[in-house]
């Protein structure tokens, strides 16, 4: 019989052979959903010799990320925003650089206490921004939209599980097309498509194989669909109102032209954390 520490190493040796990212991360992950234990709850039981069922329950799931498939389908779930999210294969795998676009809305939208705010969230894929924004402002009204049917039904289930379906409304749209003529935001912010077919061929399997592709390509060199929220965008943002976009790297140039043409002001661009160019904000 074998240690729990002995699996761990184990299954760290096999993820890095398999060139999978932070292999230990993983590792220690995965053994501990399989067996329903916390990460400081494995630190404390190293030694402990594991039986043959509970190996039966760590090595599907170990073979599966071994596939490449993303670690939160195989856990089912993923932290994001102080919120816990399901997520599957209907919607994005919600990333660290869209909890970045969250941040710096958060930094620019400071409402009084108790105003009314009006909240869009295009292209809401697991949900993730539009109730982490929810969550942020109490007395924010957030609207998410989405053109895949499975995606929305994913948001709903997390605006149910996170206690927070009565604050988003959750509508099919092909980005502004099903919205009321005359509804206004204070904030319109989105993570849409924006890489081309070649980056997609390049990326990870864990981005090429199993996140939707709609969800990820764009034509026009992945900037049909932000500029298509730019050109809209200034009719449905209330005066002063916020746009905010997650990017590709390498279109800022672009998408930085076509905000006065298209109505709105005070464009910038912004780096995430790893430096890469990222991030387009602008106010009507």
């Amino acid at each position: 019989m074998l240690s729990l520490l002995e699996i761990i190493i184990k299954t760290t040796d096999f993820f890095a052979a398999r060139g999978i990212d932070s292999p230990r991360l993983n590792a220690e992950q995965i053994i501990g959903h399989a067996l329903g234990l916390k990460r400081m709850q494995l630190y404390v039981q190293f030694e402990r010799l594991l039986s043959e069922p509970e190996l039966e329950k760590i090595r599907p799931l170990v073979k599966r990320r071994a596939q490449r498939e993303p670690l939160q389908h195989i856990l089912g779930t993923v932290e994001w925003g102080g919120l816990t999210l399901k997520c599957d294969k209907r919607a994005l795998v919600p990333r660290p650089e869209t909890e970045e676009l969250l941040e710096l809305v958060l930094e620019r939208v400071q409402p009084a206490e108790g105003a009314p705010l009006r909240v869009l969230d295009l292209g809401t894929g697991t949900g993730a921004l539009a109730l982490a924004l929810a969550k942020a402002w109490p007395q924010a009204r957030v609207t998410a939209l989405d053109a895949s049917d499975e995606a929305l039904a994913l948001a709903r289930e997390n605006a149910v599980a996170t206690g927070l379906a009565e604050r988003v409304r959750f509508f099919k749209s092909d980005w502004f097309s099903a919205l009321p003529a005359d509804e206004l935001f204070d904030v319109v912010v989105s993570n849409p498509p924006y890489l081309t077919e070649a980056e997609v061929a390049e990326a990870e399997p864990e981005v090429r194989v199993h996140d939707p592709r709609s969800a990820l390509v764009a034509p026009d060199q992945g900037l049909a669909d932000l500029r298509k929220i730019i050109a809209g965008a200034a009719a449905r943002l209330l005066p002063g109102g916020l746009l905010a976009l997650e990017t590709g790297v390498a279109q800022h140039g672009a998408l930085l032209d076509a905000l006065a043409p298209a109505g709105l002001r005070d464009g910038e661009g912004r780096a995430d954390l790893r430096g890469r160019p990222r991030f387009v904000l602008a106010r009507r």
